[in-house]
């Protein structure tokens, strides 16, 4: 799309790449680094593990709880993060005889809606807060959206968990796997390997446990180990060894031994030890690890540095509801805090950031740019202003925000706001009204993606864990679409007045 500005003579190449180091941009790039720091340290593991506990059996209440957890959890963490973290409950639903497919539709709307709640919910936020800036309004405040995502967030939870056991199939996924609980984890490998060590102390939120074969050509081929040694570089404990194949004096396959044992390729240790040295010891090609520690050590609620990870949450929060700071600046400050005080490392931090999201925005931004300075904006806010007339506000917002669900069914949402804002402006500034309701009624639109799999990264998240089909999410999906598509058009010019 830059390139296409700039190649055809519209922008210059400047103004074409200029939305790689837009504020906005920048924002978004930082808050995929603060979400990666509560993923990281087990706060999400934390608050699921409170669903758990508390939703009980029931299809109806396990919906409605898991359904405003993923609310709140999105407003903080994104839409994927809330998703993520908030599978595991679908191991208690299966154990609740609910199938996964009653649930995880429900799972991703809710989270879709809960993003609605704060300016960092989702990146259509931000978007539509600089817009309406930009073209002569103002920013919207950082719990501002929730005078609209508050209602939505309530009726949504309430028509997935009333109508979800009608509308959704009743289907099994062929490829199920749970998602890595540290509890059951260190109870088979304790199992597994005969260790006399108490299950509650594999998993803490200093040390962990790694399960990790001999690879072919390791250095460590030949050498004698035996349980209580360390490793030589990282200096983990041995708990266990066991042979990987049925020869061998000591053991046979699949049993753990109490003596040494001299390695051979696909014999299997147990280490102990701190998460950083495990995760060093994991990546060496020495050896292959059976889980990577990481998902383990996600997985341990409230772990290493979560208390650092909320207190930088918190106060990045706090800068971004008083305004003391630009909203880029805030979300910088966060995510330079949380790699200074050692919740993440650089690596992470560059992991955690989404690039195909941050690319795409970067490259629409100049396209919003080029539909106002051509012209174009103007022209097509002309023609649809020539069709339905000038005498309806709502009229223009039903159309603009109908054609802003239909394109987010198909193609990511961000693009689709960042098309459709710019004609937005230009209605609203033909007809001499506030641009504010425009903004924030397309906010609603693009979040109203439950048709199909692929209109948002969330919906395809459980398409397999639910064993879903393309034609599975449009029965739930269509009484939601025109619940936002009536809030957009009638309840948001009650709160934002044209």
């Amino acid at each position: 799309m830059a390139l296409s500005l700039w190649a055809t003579g519209v922008l210059t190449l400047s103004d074409a790449l200029a939305g790689f180091g837009d504020p906005t941009v920048l924002f978004i790039a930082s808050l995929f680094v603060v979400s990666e720091s509560l993923d990281a340290t087990g706060v999400t593991a934390w608050l699921g593990q409170q669903v758990v506990t508390r939703a009980g059996r029931g299809r109806r209440r396990l919906t409605v709880v898991v359904g405003a957890m993923a609310a709140v959890l999105a407003a903080f963490i994104s839409i994927n993060g809330a998703v993520a973290a908030l599978l595991p409950v679908v191991v208690v639903a299966v154990r609740a005889r609910i199938v996964p497919s009653k649930m995880l539709i429900p799972l991703a709307f809710a989270a879709s809606a809960g993003s609605l709640l704060t300016l960092t919910g989702t990146p259509v936020n931000i978007v539509v807060s600089e817009a309406a800036a930009a073209a002569g309004g103002r920013e919207f405040g950082f719990f501002e959206f929730a005078l609209v995502g508050a209602p939505l967030v309530i009726l949504t939870v309430a028509i997935v968990a009333l109508g979800g056991n009608r509308l959704l199939p009743e289907r099994r996924a062929e490829h199920f796997g749970d998602p890595a609980d540290p509890s059951e984890h260190a109870r088979a490998l304790r199992d597994s390997y005969a260790v006399d060590i108490e299950t509650g102390v594999f998993f803490t939120a200093r040390d962990g446990v790694a399960e990790v074969l001999v690879a072919p050509r390791s250095r460590l081929i030949g050498r004698t180990l035996s349980p209580g040694m360390t490793t030589r570089d990282e200096h983990l404990v041995v708990l266990a060894v066991r042979r990987g194949t049925d020869d061998g004096p000591n053991a046979s396959r699949g049993t753990g031994v109490s003596g040494s044992l001299t390695l051979q390729a696909g014999d299997a240790v147990l280490v102990q030890g701190p998460w950083a040295a495990l995760t060093r010891y994991t990546q060496s090609a020495d050896v292959i690890a059976v889980t990577p520690p990481q998902s383990l050590q996600r997985a341990v609620p409230l772990g290493r540095g979560a208390k650092r990870a909320l207190v930088i949450l918190g106060l990045m929060v706090l800068l971004l509801a008083t305004g003391l700071v630009p909203p880029a600046v805030a979300g910088l400050l966060a995510a330079g805090s949380l790699i200074l005080t050692g919740v993440l490392t650089i690596p992470q931090s560059y992991r955690a950031i989404s690039w195909t999201t941050v690319i795409l925005i970067a490259g629409m931004v100049p396209l919003s740019s080029a539909f106002i300075a051509t012209g174009a904006a103007g022209r097509v806010a002309d023609v649809v202003l020539a069709v339905i007339g000038s005498t309806s506000p709502q009229l223009a917002l039903l159309v603009l925000c109908a054609l802003t669900m239909v394109l987010g069914q198909f193609i990511s949402n961000v693009a689709t706001v960042l098309i459709v804002t710019p004609i937005a402006v230009a209605i609203s500034q033909e007809l001499g009204l506030s641009v504010l309701p425009f903004m924030m009624a397309l906010t609603v639109a693009g979040a109203a993606a439950f048709l199909t799999p692929v209109a948002t990264p969330a919906n395809l998240m459980v398409l397999q864990p639910g064993g879903y089909r393309f034609g599975d999410y449009w029965k739930l999906g269509v009484p939601l679409m025109l619940v936002y598509l009536a809030v957009a058009v009638l309840y948001v010019p009650l709160v934002w007045p044209f």
